[in-house]
């Protein structure tokens, strides 16, 4: 059963901008002279750690302390001696940062940056699909907001969502959401039959489609594909290979932190990414010398691109916005965390 679901500006500028107008943080404000090293000595004063996912603006991944997926992030933020943390991600990140450490102030520089994969289900809608499957085990992707991890039994990311699976009784009934791409990734891999799939979905991994793909690996047919498996395309490149049009050692479905990984290690000369365009950034960086070129150059996401150099100035001039989570909601939800955690290597947030 799948269940269908619902020019460049200066410092001063840039800091005016985002303290005393609301409306400009989703502009495309440009970092200006000076503001790097404003943001450093704007932490330090604040006492807090700069975290910016893979996808955020290049100036963002660039002034940030830590970037990585949203789930190594959050670990980051636990494990940090700072009293706040600046997550530049979208909500549902810095609510798994809070979950992870209660006790620290937790701000994201524009409250408005959520997430359709995190959307797509709520707590409510998720409740009432466990009670049509009172016996069954919930798996939640982390790209969940905390009150869905709360009716959850075990969390997973995009790298070990298989093994998550593979540790429940093969007997028992799974619901797996809220992402169908991926869901549908573990099922091929498992051949589980009694696993469930909310229809859900990322509207910029959705958009990367197989026919793009295809195009573009015929057009290369020496890269390397790296694809996440949140992409629509990414039964179109297990064709691919399955048909022998690309090679079987040339497609990789990877999170983002596994992107990372393989782009240090490749030889190839070219590889072609089927992700969100703001990965590219930390591809180039981790191997200056391989040509990473976008499947889909405009899969962006304009919530994560929300988080501007304004928006990150404001976060620490001001203290805004805090993300809350309630206790009770948190320990619940921190569960279902930690349980990922204990069965074996988390891997990628996504």
């Amino acid at each position: 059963m799948t269940v269908a679901s619902a020019a460049p500006r200066s410092l001063a500028a840039d800091t005016a901008s985002a303290v005393d107008d609301t409306a400009t943080l989703v502009a495309p404000l440009t970092a200006g002279p000076g503001w790097a090293e404003e943001i450093r000595r704007l932490a330090r004063e604040r006492d807090a750690v700069v975290l910016a996912h893979n996808y955020q603006r290049p100036e963002i991944q660039d002034v940030a302390d830590h970037t990585g997926d949203s789930l190594a992030l959050s670990r980051i933020a636990a494990a940090s001696d700072a009293s706040t943390i600046v997550f530049c991600g979208v909500h549902f990140m810095a609510e798994t940062a809070k979950i992870l450490a209660p006790e620290k102030t937790v701000l994201i520089p524009d409250a408005r940056a959520g997430c359709s994969l995190a959307d797509s289900i709520t707590a409510d809608e998720l409740r009432a699909w466990k009670a049509e499957h009172p016996d069954a085990v919930v798996v939640s992707y982390v790209n969940t907001t905390a009150a869905v991890k709360a009716e959850t039994d075990v969390c997973c990311t995009s790298s070990n969502a298989v093994e998550v699976v593979e540790s429940i009784d093969p007997d028992r009934e799974v619901l797996f959401l809220p992402d169908q791409f991926l869901g549908a990734h573990v099922k091929r891999l498992t051949g589980r039959q009694n696993l469930h799939i909310w229809a859900g979905e990322c509207h910029v991994h959705a958009g990367i489609n197989g026919a793009t793909l295809t195009a573009k690996a015929q057009a290369d047919p020496d890269a390397d594909l790296f694809v996440h498996p949140e992409c629509g395309c990414a039964t179109s490149a297990l064709y691919l290979a399955g048909a022998g049009a690309v090679p079987a050692e040339q497609v990789h479905i990877l999170s983002t932190g596994g992107m990372l990984d393989a782009a240090k290690n490749t030889t190839k000369a070219t590889v072609l990414v089927a992700t969100e365009v703001g990965m590219l950034h930390q591809l180039r960086r981790a191997n200056p010398d391989v040509d990473f070129r976008a499947v889909n150059d405009r899969a962006s996401c304009h919530y994560m691109k929300m988080i501007t150099p304004g928006a990150l100035t404001r976060a620490l001039v001001e203290g805004r916005d805090e993300v809350h989570v309630d206790a009770a909601t948190a320990d619940k939800a921190r569960g279902a965390v930690q349980r990922m955690i204990e069965i074996g290597r988390p891997g990628g947030g996504e």
